[in-house]
Order: C-alpha cells, then structure tokens, then sequence
C-alpha cells in the first residue's frame, strides 16, 4: 500500500539504522514532542536499533497529559451541575484531577459523555435543548480547528445550551520553555508530523536559531522516524541548527489555510498551566471575545478546591523528558493501566503506558 508499506519496510528501517550508526560521533540526545510517535518509537524498536550514543527522550507530546488537573477539577465540578452533559475524549474521563476523574464523577451518577469530535458534542446540544452540553476541548493545533468549527456552527445554529471548557495548548512555546530550562538537555527535536499539517513549520525556524538546535518534521511509522532521526542527526554532526520537512507527503511550509484562518477567528493566544511544566505564556487558545458567550468556565463559574499534594507519580518529570516511566516507583507496582495514578499512565498516548505496554519487563 503507498505511503504504508514501504514506510514499514524492514530493510529499509535497518538501512537507516546503520546509517546513523555510521555517522555518529559523539553523544546526542533527542526529544520528540507526539505521543504517538512516542509509542511507535518503542512498539517497533526503534530506540533499540540506535547507537548507545543516542539518547532519546520522551516531551509533553500527549495533550491528555499535559491537561492541568485544575481544568478536570472544573470539568467534574461542572457535570455534578443539575442539568449538564459534561462530554470530552476518551482518555479525558479517565485522567485524574486532583480528587478523582471524570469517569468517577460518572458513576456517582453526573452526565459523563465521551464523544469522538466536537460535533458530536453540538449534536447533543441541538438534541437535547432543555439541557447545557459542555465539551471539554483538548488537545494540540491538530484537534483544535474542529473545536472552532464546533463554535462556529454554534453561532450560526444560536445555540445557547452549549459551552466549551478550552484547554487546547500549542506546540512552539512548549519548545521554548524546555529549551529555556537551566537543566535542559536537548540538543534536537523531533516535531509532530500532524501539527505540521495544520500549522506548517515556519514558525519552529526562529526557534532553532535562538537556541541553536535542528528541528526535522517527522511523521509517524518506522522509516519515518529514522529518517527522522537521521536528518537530525546529520546536521548536529555538521553543527547546523534548521528545520527540515522531513514529513513532505504531508506537511507543506504553510500548512492548511482553512484551518488556521478557523483557528484565528474563534481564538485568541493564552497562557496554560501544563501539567508537570506550569504555566507557559501564550501557549494556549482561549475564545475570542466575540465567542466569550460560549465559555464554559466564565458561564458557570465552577467552584473547585484546593490542590491535594502530589503522591508518588513522576509524570511531570516525565512530560519533561527529565526521568523515564521506569524509573518511577509506582510504574507498574501501584500504577497501571486499570489502576493509573497519572496522566502519562491514563492516555493512550502517554509515555508511561508505551512503556508498560512495549518495555515493562526491562523496569
């Protein structure tokens, strides 16, 4: 199948491979920020077939994750409201808050919903008048033009019974906020293929000459991120600090114009609290105000209490690429898919359920 198979190809993954062992030099490490690609790095091996010389880290690639527990604590405050259909993602009924999940919320008998889009959400919300439906809105440049279609076609419909709590957060200021760190230890990126393909990549250019590091657009399948890798590491061997498509049967400079003149319509740049990172400024999209009237937060006003101390989970160092998943004492012992005590374990794109799932026996 084209653009498929021969990205899985076998031979061609260890063509690469033993390119990037012939070419480096020196130590290196490399972060990728998509928790899918995360997961595919260790399903397929990848990290295994590198020199011991290339050190890969794990970023905040999963939006589910870095989603501030103060934002589930709205979420839950929100649905035990008389009247309200709290609807979200998957892996977002799940995530803990501070005191519980969405799905917990559920089962004390709050209208808990998962939805695939946020139309689906609106759906409900013309289907059930008599009813507030609120989605919460999560996720990276790549899921956040269906939340502004949402409140666009809200607007036309006039629908007043749907609200949104936006925690949509943007990939370029996450970059800069770990290359900022006085501990930072990356030295290249790897940079989401389906970001891209919403944003382009023009704005990661300024990023890599401020900080001297390459940036190399990747996509999601084998050859893909040797290829990938290989780019990256060719240019820190050469001393060189660019961005590079390396993702072009997807990715243009420009990326999609719809989509961004959607984004620019509906959202404003906003600070976010990420989890395990903090607040990072202009890293989120809030509603404009010709959109204010669909804000969640600012319509209800959710009452939430105060933070409960962390326990034992790592998973803001890990959303840092400061410690791996198997370094976490509560990896696989207290913490497991059925029974996670953080984000990285709940989503399926979190770092800490690829390793339970692809290297669990090595912890």
């Amino acid at each position: 199948m084209k653009y498929l198979d021969e990205y899985r190809d076998p031979a061609a993954a260890r063509r690469l491979a033993g390119a990037i062992r012939a070419l480096v030099t020196r130590p290196w490490t490399i972060m990728e920020i998509c928790g899918g690609q995360t997961h595919s790095l260790l399903r397929h091996g990848i990290d295994q077939m590198l020199p011991d010389a290339v050190t890969l880290l794990h970023g905040p690639g999963c939006p589910v994750c870095v989603t501030a527990a103060e934002v589930i604590d709205q979420a839950i405050a929100l649905a035990a409201m008389p009247g309200v259909i709290l609807c979200s993602f998957g892996d977002m009924l799940r995530v803990p808050g501070t005191a519980g999940s969405l799905l917990g919320a559920k089962a004390r008998g709050a209208d808990v919903r998962m939805v695939y889009s946020p139309l689906d959400a609106l759906a409900l919300a013309k289907a059930n008048p008599a009813r507030e439906v609120v989605f919460l809105a999560v996720g990276f440049e790549t899921t956040a033009p269906a939340t502004a279609i949402a409140a666009l076609r809200a607007e036309a419909a006039k629908l007043a019974n749907f609200s949104l709590i936006c925690a949509h957060v943007l990939v370029p200021p996450a970059i800069e906020a770990l290359l900022a760190a006085p501990d930072n230890p990356v030295q290249g990126f790897l940079a989401a293929g389906h970001v891209c393909t919403v944003m382009g990549y023009g704005e990661y250019a300024a990023i890599a000459r401020r900080f001297g590091v390459p940036i190399v657009v990747t996509g999601f399948e084998p050859v893909d991120l040797l290829q990938g890798l290989l780019a990256c590491l060719s240019q820190l061997e050469e001393g060189r600090a660019e961005v590079e498509n390396r993702y072009a049967r997807s990715v243009r400079d420009g990326g999609n114009a719809a989509a961004q003149a959607a984004l620019r319509r509906v959202f404003v740049p906003a600070p976010r609290v990420w989890r395990g990172m903090g607040e990072i400024a202009a890293s989120g999209l809030d509603l404009a105000p010709a959109y204010a009237r669909f804000d969640a937060r600012a319509r209800f006003r959710p009452a939430i209490a105060a933070p409960i101390a962390a326990g034992p989970c790592l998973s803001g160092e890990i959303l840092r690429g400061r410690t791996r998943p198997t370094a976490c004492p509560a990896f696989a012992t207290s913490c497991t898919p059925d029974h996670p005590l953080g984000a990285t374990m709940v989503s399926s794109e979190g770092a800490c359920a690829a390793y339970y799932r692809y290297r669990r026996a090595a912890a």
